[in-house]
């Protein structure tokens, strides 16, 4: 169940940007038409919603008086600064952090079973982004009730902020990031027009992943916005006081491949909409949510956006495997950000990212073989042109010798690796690349089972 959600991590963040930096950008002072918001047009502010229509929990205090003003005051800054109105009111609802936890158990991991999280851990244990293979899920877990402040719930259209000392600095400021998240569903549709919801990001989770980017980036710069114009002197010393003392041991502790892509949406996808908007204002972004970007490749180089699409890749017939006891446990695109964060665990950052741009194309399939207790990943990757493929196969050759040791195999254009825990091979064929990471010996048999190169779908 796919839901957005303001980080306390992000909130510490726009806390200490806006004390130190100016704004990067004129901030519009009165809502200004734009070509998206012709369709819709602007509609009068809705009527107030009476506190009786609210719902909230029987441990916080009733969304009334002062703290329901001060929603509907934030409410009408976030679309003064935003340009455009809500369509219909917005239900609210407050969460003890108690509540909270036991909501996130139930509905935020709800569909992320055991089995996925196990062989997703498998695979980035792999590919050498986890030190270990770690029961992801408990970690997720524990990740979401340390750092959410807020949410909104795209089923339920619904806004709920943590009430933990009433509605003070973090619950306000959290306000304003959630409040976006209204407009853009109640404009662009999350799950209609947007395309995001759990069965359609199955299918196509890069494109879901850069259109979580630009929603939570629009959400993330909008709200940096409205802490620097809207926010109080009492909420910016709620927030000092509070992040004085909060702290964040989970995040800390976890893998730095976990840390990044746990905030890639909200750091990423604002260093993209502000992209967009030093263009032309909100504008820029409302037309994005018009024609969403599709991979994280865009997301990462906004100059790509919108014309660099996406190579799918169709995937190989593994029936000789099959033959052989092999099973596949578990397939997706890592695209380009996954790719970069891989490298980047052995290279410097300048020659990981060199390598990784150009991305095309990819997929990635775990495999098990039972009977063997064996496992095994084939990753194989279309590059934009023959220059990206040469780029990424000496970056990989350097990163193979970083992490597996000397070759054993070796030519321009095939390379091997054989090392205690795991055995590769690197294969480079015109404009794509093949990597097979395996804990059995024998490379030739996964490698013969496939023809390259792979053909792109239509």
């Amino acid at each position: 169940m796919l839901r957005s959600m303001t980080l306390l991590l992000l909130i510490s963040i726009l806390l200490g940007a806006c004390q130190t930096t100016p704004p990067t950008a004129p901030i519009p002072t009165q809502p200004k038409p734009t070509a998206s918001h012709t369709s819709t047009s602007f509609l009068e502010p809705t009527a107030p919603v009476e506190a009786d229509d609210e719902s909230s929990s029987a441990s916080c205090p009733p969304i009334e008086g002062d703290t329901f003003g001060e929603m509907r005051s934030i409410e009408a800054e976030v679309s003064q600064l935003r340009g455009f109105q809500p369509l219909r009111p917005v239900e609210r609802r407050l969460f003890t952090t108690d509540e909270l936890r036991s909501y996130v158990l139930d509905e935020f991991l709800a569909d992320y079973t055991v089995q996925e999280a196990q062989a997703e851990a498998e695979i980035l244990f792999m590919l050498g982004l986890l030190p270990e293979i770690l029961d992801l899920r408990q970690l997720y877990t524990d990740l979401l009730n340390e750092q959410i402040a807020g949410f909104y719930d795209t089923e339920n259209d619904e806004m709920v902020v943590v009430c933990e000392s009433g509605f003070s600095g973090v619950e306000r400021l959290t306000y304003a990031h959630e409040f976006v998240h209204a407009l853009q569903d109640q404009l662009y549709g999350f799950e209609t027009g947007l395309a995001y919801s759990d069965t359609a990001c199955e299918d196509n989770s890069q494109r879901c992943a850069a259109t979580q980017a630009l929603f939570e980036g629009d959400a993330t710069l909008l709200q940096e916005q409205w802490l620097r114009m809207f926010a109080r002197a009492e909420d910016l010393e709620d927030l000092a006081l509070f992040f004085s003392s909060f702290t964040m041991p989970i995040y800390e502790s976890a893998p730095p491949y976990i840390q990044a892509d746990f905030t890639f949406p909200y750091l990423e996808g604002l260093f993209f909409v502000r992209s967009l908007y030093l263009k032309d204002g909100w504008a820029s972004v409302d037309d994005a949510f018009l024609n969403p970007p599709q991979s994280t490749e865009q997301i990462l180089h906004p100059e790509r956006y919108p014309w660099d699409n996406v190579v799918t890749l169709g995937i190989p017939d593994l029936s000789t495997l099959s033959e052989r006891g092999w099973e596949i446990a578990y397939q997706d695109v890592l695209g380009e950000w996954t790719l970069l964060k891989m490298l980047e665990v052995y290279l410097p950052e300048s020659e990981a990212s060199m390598a990784a741009e150009g991305w095309g194309g990819d997929f990635v399939i775990l495999l098990d073989n039972p009977e063997l207790g064996a496992q095994a990943v084939l990753q194989i990757i279309q590059w934009d042109s023959m220059r990206d493929a040469h780029e990424f196969t000496a970056a990989y050759q350097d990163y193979g010798e970083l992490r597996y040791g000397e070759t054993t195999n070796f030519s321009t254009t095939h390379v091997e690796w054989t090392s205690d825990d795991i055995n590769v091979l690197f294969e480079r064929q015109s404009n794509q690349t093949f990597i097979i990471l395996s804990s059995n010996e024998d490379l030739q048999v996964l490698r013969d089972a496939l023809s390259l190169p792979i053909k792109a779908l239509p």
